[in-house]
């Protein structure tokens, strides 16, 4: 639980209201103590990277602030080509603070949500102690859901470890505290994300982009050239120079799902171009490098996702 940190890095400094909203984040290092048999792959681990962030505003900033953050969020998750619904989890039975704070709180983030015309359902009872939440629950391309995403308005957390800000009047008041992940637990997601492409991620995804495959040694120069020019256009590629049939190193490459594979060989080399494969589709024909290069940045530009995953 990254949050007392927070708190404490926001006490250590007098702040005025013209300072806020103060915004904190980080990727910080999480423990839980998950029994052996819950333990699964990257979807559930004892320690884990969560994307913590900590929102200190005045009270007049929420509405602003949670819009704010289901932007992001909505960003992230349509980058990726995930859909995803929202559930706001209302008070539990063991809670801190009065109803009337928990009612205040809970209609500022239902208003939010509506301003944004987002559809929701509500989840009763299944509120963080300290305050409600709004969950975001990605769905994979097998249909599972993951909670993944959360927006929790906290009044309780300031008043216990007395936050203060020096309001237009000269007195100190209490903020309003927000916290907020986008993804979670980064290596779920990381788990998620693998599964959702079968591992056949899109080029602006894939570790590897393009694997350059020279047909014999003497191919070997120009398939260096060849990469030497993508990675100066940052473009994260690799050459297979084994001493292996073209024909192996072809499967090979389709095996490890790379988006781009480069056949490079006499007539290449002589004309300054590559012969295309691309992951799903196959043999795409012989271009000039500068143009395939071209097209290959303007398809990570965009962020172009597969019409399906999980093939």
């Amino acid at each position: 639980m990254n949050c007392p940190g927070s708190m404490l890095v926001y006490k250590n400094s007098i702040h005025s209201y013209r300072d806020l909203p103060l915004r904190m984040a980080e990727l910080g290092l999480v423990h839980r103590h998950e029994i052996s048999g819950a333990l699964h792959g990257l979807m559930r681990v004892r320690c884990f990277t969560q994307d913590d962030a900590h929102i200190f505003m005045l009270p007049s900033q929420i509405k602003e602030e949670i819009m704010g953050v289901i932007d992001l969020v909505d960003r992230f998750y349509k980058t990726f080509g995930f859909d995803y619904h929202i559930e706001l989890s209302t008070k539990p039975e063991k809670a801190m603070g009065s109803d009337e704070i928990w009612e205040l709180a809970t209609s500022s983030l239902e208003d939010a949500l509506k301003s944004k015309g987002m559809d929701y359902k509500i989840n009763p009872g299944d509120g963080a102690f300290y305050g409600p939440k709004i969950d975001f629950h990605l769905k994979d391309c097998l249909g599972r859901t993951w909670q993944c995403g959360t927006i929790q308005l906290d009044f309780q957390m300031p008043e216990r470890f007395d936050l203060t800000y020096v309001g237009e009047d000269g007195q100190k008041h209490r903020p309003v505290m927000i916290h907020r992940v986008v993804f979670g637990s980064i290596e779920r997601f990381i788990g998620i994300l693998t599964e959702h492409f079968a591992g056949a991620f899109p080029a602006w995804l894939a570790p590897v982009q393009v694997r350059v495959l020279p047909i014999t040694d003497r191919h070997h120069a120009y398939a260096q050239k060849v990469l030497a020019h993508l990675a100066e256009r940052g473009i994260r590629a690799e050459v297979d120079d084994r001493n292996e049939k073209i024909g192996y190193k072809i499967r090979e490459g389709q095996v490890k799902k790379i988006p781009y594979l480069l056949v490079v060989g006499d007539k290449e080399a002589e004309n300054g171009a590559v012969a295309v494969r691309k992951y799903g589709e196959g043999d795409k024909g012989a271009c000039g490098l500068d143009e395939f290069t071209k097209m290959l940045i303007e398809e990570i530009g965009t962020k172009k996702n597969p019409e399906k995953a999980c093939s």
